[in-house]
């Protein structure tokens, strides 16, 4: 039986490309581009890269980039994309709790949730982030952005399900502080006019959680900043207004 993730991402590639959240890509790849130094030689995998739209802008700008995703729909629109963008990417469709990339990569980015927060347990979310790790060389740096559960706990479980909801969120929520996830339902029209009704399964983290599976994983530097769409920035502090967080990761130098 297909997940919900897998259900939703099927024959939803132009819709998800008119959603709101997927509207910062430029100024994202520009955050990336710094965080890179600029160096065109950097080797780049976006994890649950969808619609392949900061693949795209990153290979646009001279960068080599593989994406990988689970949903064949949304690949095939990346492909397509890129073809009429005139560049070269390595796409290709895998599961990111098993990928066989070994030291591969300077930068791993997993953005817009690409995956993480996703999955149905915590096993299979840290599994991503080891094999996100397993890709990346030495001297890597991995840039993700994972939900922000300061934001429901600060505010009341009422206000959060009631007066929260932006455009991009979803109904019918049920937020569980035992486990930090949500649980909720939305209804979509597909690419091929199909309604459907998605059940959603959501893991919300702590920034001490996130900082402790990336120490297990022999992270160095770990730093989390607050995330907005579009306005990616050290700068931004993670507060309890932050819907999700932006992570970057560095591992330890080589002894």
């Amino acid at each position: 039986m297909a997940q919900w993730y897998e259900e939703l991402f099927t024959n939803y590639a132009k819709t998800y490309d008119k959603e709101v959240f997927t509207q910062g890509t430029i100024q994202e790849v520009d955050f990336i581009e710094q965080e890179l130094n600029y160096a065109k030689n950097k080797r780049i995998l976006d994890i649950g890269c969808g619609t392949g739209r900061h693949a795209i802008e990153l290979a646009k700008r001279g960068y080599t980039v593989t994406g990988i995703d689970l949903s064949e729909s949304q690949l095939n629109c990346a492909k397509q994309k890129a073809n009429a963008e005139k560049v070269e990417i390595n796409f290709r469709q895998a599961d990111a709790r098993q990928l066989q990339f070994k030291q591969e990569f300077d930068l791993v980015i997993m953005l817009c949730e690409g995956g993480f927060s996703l999955m149905e347990t915590d096993e299979m979310n840290f599994a991503i982030l080891t094999s996100a790790t397993q890709a990346l060389n030495a001297e890597g740096k991995f840039i993700f952005n994972a939900l922000n559960v300061l934001f429901p706990l600060y505010h009341s479980v009422k206000d959060f399900i009631n007066n929260n909801l932006v455009e991009g969120q979803s109904q019918n929520n049920s937020f569980d502080l035992m486990t930090f996830r949500d649980h909720s339902t939305f209804d979509i029209t597909d690419d091929t006019g199909k309604q459907k009704t998605v059940i959603c399964n959501e893991r919300y983290y702590a920034p001490s959680e996130i900082t402790w599976l990336l120490k297990t994983l022999n992270y160095a530097k770990i730093d989390i900043y607050g995330c907005q769409i579009g306005d990616f920035k050290r700068a931004k502090r993670l507060t309890t207004e932050d819907f999700e967080m932006l992570v970057i990761a560095e591992k330890a130098k080589s002894q």
